[in-house]
């Protein structure tokens, strides 16, 4: 549609990643007339599959669900509209000895593994398991409200924060240890109180780093490392697996939910800005030019694209736009994702079998994670990076033409700013060949098997998926970044200083992952504001 569009809308939600997709769902559900502006060709932001090589599709960010919230897969009826998820089973953590460990879903498969390499361990396992239980139970109501103001006097609010005191006043006096060390340590630290084995408690740590700019032994991992513990597949905690057809396929079930709703959904709309009036937010226009105005707009985009890019700095507050460009992205992962022509064949475990079928982790060592952090902080690239490998074409054959398979690699650290004269255009290939080589250590078979290969850099994240400096959470999830100061201080609750202006997005409480709650916590307020239809 040339020049002006005076189609008016209820709610335009800026963004079609899996976030926008579940507001958008939910506000529609509730009669509003919803428009989603998407500006890839594809739906689903970084939660997305594309065929990338004939007969080869790729979840080329996300890759694994685990934190999909229960109560918005029941709401939107997710399974009827295609959406499936096969569990991955267990984790194998190949070793430079030869060794290996290899946890799985089985427990006593997994006791008598650990037991392997210490008894001491293999009994600290289960009560860890527990106490990790306690942990969740405790977070995840935090997980599916809105955050509380501490700075309000409104009995509301005072009330959530009496609701968390309590929760933390019943917990047992070992429990409220644990959190209160959670909340604080590093991963390691929080791991060497429980267990010995290096090779353990460097694969368990890996949980604590992703999507942070932070080591394993950096205060405030072990909050991560809860936060990635918490997924919930069929209710059960720490259960992670794939979509059928790839991690699009989660998106395309919101989408199609979201259709069924009403909520119209146009992709390549790329957003210029966003028209604001005397405080207020009135509409979008369109990169082609085209105006559309709406009642409401809500953002899922990060806070640097919506408040820097979209919305000129005299409309906003100048302590707000502090705060928003104090907000920490430092993107520090990358991609490999490869078309092989057979299975990689690991030196430790040769030959195909189930161990190929789980998460893949290439963490020999605490000390290894550690040094991998060490090159990041100097801007380089870990020469030795920590990688993450997980096969789907062996539970999902079809994301592979017969006979073939997909390895998608989720490498950290790949830090966004660069030192002095490197750039990301010219040092991609090299990161792409430092994990294929740091592979080829542990499954020797790895260079002859690669028909193709893509590498998602942290800058390539940023244009081509709009996620400011790479970050995969659209902010970091350090502790200054969490739950009523996530993206600002007094700005938790979705709300933004423009009238009319919300956020919704994994920039928001409860942060990222493929969980989906922003979209719906921020739906939920924006209801309650402007009431159903």
């Amino acid at each position: 549609m040339a020049g002006s569009n005076t189609s008016k809308y209820d709610v335009i939600v800026i963004g079609g990643g899996h976030n926008g997709l579940v507001n958008a769902a939910y506000l529609a559900r509730a009669g509003k007339k919803v428009l989603v502006l998407e500006r890839r060709h594809v739906l689903g932001g970084a939660a997305c599959t594309e065929e990338v090589f004939p007969g080869f599709k790729f979840s080329v960010c996300s890759y694994v669900v685990s934190l999909l919230r229960p109560e918005i897969i029941r709401d939107l009826d997710l399974p009827r509209h295609g959406l499936e998820i096969l569990p991955l089973d267990g984790t194998f953590t190949p070793m430079p000895s030869g060794d290996y460990l290899w946890r799985v879903n089985d427990h006593g498969k997994t006791h008598r593994e650990i037991a392997r390499h210490s008894r001491v361990d293999a009994e600290a396992y289960d009560e860890f398991g527990k106490a990790m239980q306690a942990m969740c139970r405790f977070v995840k109501p935090i997980l599916s409200m809105v955050p509380p103001d501490p700075n309000t006097l409104n009995p509301r609010e005072l009330m959530k924060l009496l609701f968390i005191g309590r929760r933390f006043q019943g917990m047992s006096s070992y429990d409220k240890y644990n959190q209160v060390q959670l909340m604080t340590m590093s991963a390691i630290d929080f791991l060497d109180q429980w267990f010995e084995t290096d090779v353990l408690k460097a694969t368990m740590s890996a949980s604590g780093i992703i999507g942070t700019f932070l080591g394993v032994r950096s205060p405030g991992t072990a909050y991560v490392l809860l936060h990635h513990y918490m997924g919930e597949i069929d209710g059960a905690f720490r259960a992670w697996g794939f979509a059928r057809g790839g991690t699009g396929a989660i998106s395309n079930a919101i989408g199609d939910a979201a259709r069924e709703a009403g909520v119209e959904i146009r992709t390549q709309s790329a957003i210029a800005k966003i028209i604001v009036e005397d405080g207020k937010a009135k509409g979008v226009v369109l990169a082609n030019g085209d105006e559309i105005y709406a009642d409401t707009i809500s953002s899922s985009v990060d806070p640097r694209l919506t408040f820097n890019k979209f919305i000129e700095a005299d409309h906003l507050p100048a302590d707000f736009l502090e705060d928003i460009n104090r907000f920490k992205y430092r993107g520090s992962s990358g991609k490999v994702n490869m078309a092989l022509d057979a299975l990689p064949n690991f030196k430790c475990m040769p030959g195909p079998g189930a161990h190929l079928r789980g998460a893949i982790s290439i963490s020999p060592s605490v000390e290894y994670m550690e040094r991998a952090y060490d090159d990041a902080k100097y801007g380089n690239f870990s020469r030795r990076p920590y990688i993450d490998m997980v096969i789907p074409s062996l539970t999902d054959p079809s994301v592979a033409p017969p006979g073939k398979h997909v390895l998608s690699c989720f490498v950290q650290y790949a830090p966004y700013k660069l030192r002095a004269g490197l750039n990301w255009d010219d040092q991609k290939e090299a990161f792409g060949d430092t994990v294929i080589n740091t592979i080829a250590e542990y499954a020797p078979n790895i260079k002859d098997i690669i028909l193709h290969r893509q590498v998602v850099t942290p800058l390539d994240l940023e244009r081509e998926w709009g996620l400011s400096e790479g970050n995969i959470f659209q902010g970091e999830l350090s502790l200054e970044q969490l739950f009523f100061l996530r993206p600002a201080p007094g700005y938790a609750r979705f709300r933004t200083p423009i009238r009319n202006l919300y956020m919704c997005g994994s920039a928001t409480h409860p942060g990222g992952g493929i969980m989906g709650a922003p979209g719906r916590l921020a739906a939920l307020e924006i209801l309650k504001d402007k009431g159903a239809a």
